[in-house]
């Protein structure tokens, strides 16, 4: 996928400047070839470090990131994200093997294994139905699919977008709304980032950049850093612009089981983004959202 992504980027980025030559280098991360559990190294923030580090050495110009899979610090000194691109579909989706004739989370008996890599939907999945086994599933999304034909899973839980940009989104059955499985921080956003000093790489990212997206992005991803969790950390949140262009963020963080959470949402002006994030972080640990983080090991 990421490769797909940054195939797609460079399309636009020629698009803006017929003609531009873009290479694109892949880079495999530490926490790429590590199969165990993220938290044993440091949580997520290692797929970013390395390629933070390629920038500001200047070994790439342009990062292509699932915001969604970037923690919620403040970016390294020197970094930018000089464009988030148009906001894609924010759902997550049930996949079932090819052979399998069930389409929804009700078809599935009780102690069948759904694979996801995700605390966030491992503690909403709780919710709705303790009676399943979440099974940690990483890697990209084409060997989490092979795992599932080759038996290891009854069904995934993935990013509807995701298996869009691979061109595989047929192999959705159920979606789930935003109300049933609350969405990740800056889901269904590719986030372009670059040097801060690179006035030419961060004028031509402009030309890419979507004022809507920038503004919920900015919202979700300012709570989400007051929020101050870790990577063990179930947090949720979802900014959307109503008709009358003000914005509504709900948050929600859970406990690892998703037997208790915390739950917020409230609106406020799109001129206005991070100050309502700021707010809705605040709503939430007032109402015990610390206790929550606090009480999940890492």
């Amino acid at each position: 996928m990421a490769m797909a992504q940054a195939r797609a980027v460079a399309s636009m980025l020629s698009s803006v400047i017929p003609g531009l030559e873009v290479a694109i280098s892949g880079i495999t991360t530490t926490a790429d070839r590590w199969d165990g559990d993220l938290a044993v190294l440091g949580g997520k923030g290692l797929f970013v470090k390395e390629i933070d580090r390629a920038l500001l050495t200047g070994k790439a110009d342009i990062a292509v990131h699932c915001v969604k899979d970037v923690p919620g610090d403040v970016p390294p000194p020197g970094l930018v994200f000089g464009a988030y691109l148009p906001r894609e579909d924010i759902r997550d989706c049930l996949v079932f093997p090819l052979s399998s004739d069930r389409q929804t989370l009700a078809e599935l008996p009780a102690g069948s294994r759904i694979g996801t890599s995700s605390v966030r939907r491992k503690a909403q999945l709780g919710r709705h139905r303790p009676d399943l086994a979440a099974h940690r599933s990483r890697g990209n999304v084409n060997s989490r699919l092979a795992r599932l034909e080759d038996g290891e899973f009854d069904a995934l839980i993935l990013a509807r977008a995701g298996l869009a940009r691979i061109g595989m989104e047929d192999r959705a059955a159920e979606t789930f709304d935003a109300e049933f499985l609350c969405p990740a921080v800056g889901a269904g956003v590719i986030g372009l980032q670059c040097r801060l000093d690179d006035g030419p790489v961060r004028e031509l990212l402009h030309a890419l950049d979507d004022p809507d997206t920038r503004v919920q992005v900015t919202a979700e991803r300012t709570m989400l850093r007051d929020l101050q969790g870790h990577c063990n950390s179930p947090i949720a949140g979802h900014c959307s612009t109503a008709p009358d262009g003000q914005l509504a963020l709900r948050g929600m963080v859970f406990t690892s089981d998703g037997g208790e959470l915390v739950h917020a949402i409230e609106w406020g002006p799109a001129d206005k983004p991070a100050e309502l994030g700021a707010h809705i972080a605040a709503v939430l640990l007032r109402k015990g959202a610390r206790d929550l983080i606090d009480g999940i090991p890492h």
